[in-house]
C-alpha cells in the first residue's frame, strides 16, 4: 500500500484486546478506537538497528523518527502476516523469519493499540517505501538509546514506549 488508505479495514479490538470488528482506517483515527499494531524491529547481523524517519504526510505521527516497520493490523489478518507485510511495504525487507519480542498496550490522545512486535535480521538491502519513509540509516542500540535521550529529537511515541521497554528488558 502506497498511502494509508482511509478505508482501509483496521481490526477493532475490546478491552480484552480480542478482535470485535472493523472500521475504516479514517473512522479509526477520527474516534481513536482501540486496534492492533504490529511492529518489525530490523537488525542488522552486527546488531544494529534501523531507525527511520517518517514522511509528513503520515496519517499519525508524520514526520519522527522509529525504529519499527510498523502499521495496523487489517480486518483478517494475523499478526505475523501483518507485520510479514509491513516489513516489505516500508522497507523492502522480505522472506525472512519474524522472532516475537513482545506484546504491548499502548494509548494517548493520538492512538489505543495493542502491538505485537517482532524482530528479524536483515542483511540485504534496505528500500524505503517513499509515500512512508522520508530517511533511514543504521544505529548501534548505544546510539539509539543516545538520540532518545534527547527532548528536542522527534520520535513516535508508542515506539518511544516499545524500544524502552525492550531495552529495559536487558536487549542484546
Amino acid at each position: 500500500m502506497a498511502q494509508e488508505d482511509a478505508d482501509e479495514q483496521v481490526a477493532i479490538i475490546d478491552e480484552t484486546g480480542t478482535v470485535v470488528g472493523s472500521a475504516p482506517r479514517a473512522v479509526m483515527r477520527r474516534d481513536n478506537l482501540p486496534h492492533i499494531v504490529v511492529a518489525v524491529l530490523v537488525r542488522d547481523p552486527a546488531g544494529r538497528i534501523y531507525v527511520h524517519r517518517r514522511t509528513s504526510t503520515k496519517d499519525v505521527f508524520p514526520g519522527m523518527h522509529d525504529c519499527f516497520a510498523a502499521g495496523c493490523l487489517q480486518a483478517g489478518e494475523e499478526p505475523a502476516e501483518a507485520a510479514a507485510r509491513e516489513a516489505a511495504e516500508e522497507l523492502g525487507v522480505v522472506a525472512v523469519p519474524l522472532t516475537p519480542l513482545l506484546r504491548m498496550r499502548y494509548a494517548d490522545a493520538a492512538t489505543r493499540h495493542v502491538c505485537h512486535a517482532f524482530t528479524v535480521t536483515w542483511d540485504g538491502p534496505v528500500t524505503h517505501q517513499p509515500d512512508e519513509v522520508a530517511w533511514g540509516d543504521w544505529m548501534t542500540p548505544q546510539e539509539l538509546r543516545s538520540r532518545l535521550a534527547d527532548p528536542a529529537w522527534p520520535f513516535v511515541p508508542d515506539g518511544r514506549a516499545l524500544v524502552e521497554r525492550w531495552f529495559a528488558a536487558g536487549c542484546p
